[in-house]
């Protein structure tokens, strides 16, 4: 006996397209129709590709839908429309790219005033971004043909999905020479100086926020492809108009502005930090670089934004001293009067990256400006700021193991290693380093006996204290340290001596855990230092390689506090 099955029944669509009165919302309406348009339905297809048909799906996505309708149902056809449009369908690529009343259609969706629909923005950059990527030589002439269009872009910037756009301009288009064609044509527009323009206090938040963020992934992509085409003859335009020194001073004069805009000093600090970058970020929250000193970094720093940023080191400076300010923060751990802020946190950030570029004469301007002086201070006053915490004792990591700064022909002269030693002395003589950690640390052991709760930073000191204990022993600064640490005052001396061996030493042993995973603690900038934990020592001291990469870090690192509030 058989049994007959029509393996080729036709869909509800194929029905209503026999009919010669259908309509584009009743293929709209059904649940299936996306499918039918990826799996190249041909009736489908030749009834989307009418010209009314293709006119009425742009319009969707452009146009306000009625606001009297119920608002689940609302979007309900311009996000079809955008699927519909975006579903890579050769035929409908072609008719788009190619047809300038549609392109003109798509287009004057940037005419509205500001702010756009966010939504109808996204479906409006969606459908661009694919055009652009399957069609580039005809939008890229399009585009340029309207002498508005970058105008249009800075004016609506401040709409995440126009910032979007920008860079899928830089990302979609692959052949090297239409893409160096479309960043000469960005940089004659002067995009970068009016992208840095728009990170001033006269500006709104949002559009700081993705006025900076285009620009860092502007630094970022530049520097992705020059790796990649290594023997181009044409340098990135706009990496160049980037890192030039008129730039970053209207960077810094942004930052500097009597307003005081934390929103305009925090995005533009980002792009500092995104300059001093020496590698990509490889995944979000995940980082690994070159450490400090070492000579085979990805991306090299310009030397003219490190001069640039060093000559104004003591305005940055000023800031942690005099932020922005701030209403008195309420917690649950007490009164905050004022809160660390985003400003001083961004400083902090900014000053553990200068450190990594371990460049001398900046190590010197910040040893005499007495910053580490003045972070260290943060660190013990903002018991339960974890943020402030970790970049405070990456900073400090740092100084204890950058490697000298070689010569040409690989020697250390006295000129050279002089900004590296004074810093790490201000930072045990000035600083008073190993005197703060035992004061901490014996006021939250009394705290604790006396039934208080445990300092939010302790995890944090355990591992400056066993940073401390390594450099010592192994670190690339280690003569220096113990010289250090043997001309401490006798008292402080020995109360360092009872501590590591017992305190510390207890400590450790408590938290001493056998690691699984790789965890990796964040720096100061997006690309830092990284930490690895991949086991611990008996001591959990912190261990270094050959080079100086830290490849074992303690595992004391106490409560780790997670809940504390970042301001």
């Amino acid at each position: 006996m058989f049994w007959k099955f029509d393996l080729h029944s036709s869909s509800h669509i194929d029905t209503l397209l026999e009919r010669e009165d259908v309509t584009l919302k009743e293929l709209m309406d059904e649940e299936d129709v996306l499918q039918e348009c990826k799996a190249q339905n041909r009736k489908l297809i030749e009834f989307l590709l009418k010209s009314e048909c293709l006119e009425d799906l742009v319009s969707f996505i452009i146009e306000e839908p009625p606001q009297d309708m119920d608002e689940k149902i609302r979007y309900k056809y311009p996000n079809i429309s955008c699927e519909l449009l975006t579903s890579d369908v050769s035929q409908i690529n072609d008719r788009l790219g190619e047809e300038e009343s549609l392109l003109m259609k798509l287009y004057s969706f940037l005419l509205n005033e500001s702010p756009l629909n966010p939504l109808l923005a996204s479906f409006f950059s969606k459908v661009l971004s694919i055009l652009i990527s399957r069609k580039p030589e005809q939008i890229v002439d399009f585009l340029k043909k309207k002498h508005d269009f970058v105008d249009l872009i800075i004016k609506h910037i401040g709409t995440s999905a126009i910032m979007d756009l920008l860079l899928r301009l830089l990302t979609c288009i692959e052949p090297p020479q239409p893409r160096q064609e479309v960043l000469n044509w960005l940089n004659e527009e002067r995009i970068i100086q009016r992208l840095v323009e728009i990170v001033h206090p006269s500006q709104d938040e949002d559009r700081h926020s993705n006025a900076s963020q285009s620009l860092c992934e502007i630094i970022r992509l530049s520097r992705d492809q020059m790796l990649q085409i290594q023997n181009s003859s044409e340098p990135d335009p706009l990496l160049a108009t980037l890192e030039k020194q008129e730039i970053i001073e209207q960077l810094l004069s942004n930052i500097f502005h009597k307003e005081k805009n934390e929103s305009a000093i925090v995005s533009a600090i980002q792009i500092l930090l995104t300059l001093l970058e020496t590698r990509r970020p490889t995944f979000e929250g995940h980082i690994e670089i070159c450490p400090p000193g070492m000579s085979h970094s990805t991306y090299s720093v310009n030397k003219s934004v490190l001069e640039a940023i060093k000559a104004r080191l003591a305005s940055f400076h000023e800031l942690l001293l005099e932020p922005p300010k701030k209403s008195v923060m309420k917690t649950t751990w007490g009164v905050l009067d004022p809160p660390v802020g985003n400003t001083r946190l961004n400083v902090i950030r900014l000053i553990s990256s200068l450190l990594q570029t371990n460049t001398n004469n900046v190590n010197l301007e910040l040893m005499e400006l007495n910053s580490i002086g003045v972070i260290l201070d943060m660190f013990f006053k903002y018991t339960w700021n974890n943020f402030l915490h970790t970049q405070v004792e990456i900073c400090i990591a740092l100084i204890l193991a950058s490697p000298l700064e070689s010569t040409e022909n690989g020697t250390i002269t006295d000129q050279d290693s002089i900004g590296d030693s004074l810093l790490l002395k201000h930072l045990f003589l000035k600083c008073q380093l190993v005197e703060r950690v035992l004061e901490a640390w014996e006021m939250n052991e009394k705290k604790q006996a006396e039934g208080g709760r445990r300092h939010g930073y302790m995890g944090h000191l355990t591992r400056i204290a066993n940073c401390i204990v390594h450099s010592t022993d192994k670190g690339p600064n280690s003569a220096l340290v113990q010289q250090l640490i043997k001309e401490l005052p006798d008292d402080v001396r020995e109360r360092w001596e009872t501590f590591c061996t017992n305190s510390l030493g207890e400590t450790n042993k408590r938290n001493t855990v056998d690691l699984v995973t790789t965890c990796h603690i964040h720096s100061s900038s997006d690309d830092e230092i990284d930490f690895k934990e991949t086991g611990f020592s008996q001591d959990s001291s912190l261990q270094f390689d050959g080079v100086g990469v830290f490849s074992k870090v303690a595992a004391s690192v106490g409560t780790w506090n997670l809940l504390e509030n970042p301001s």
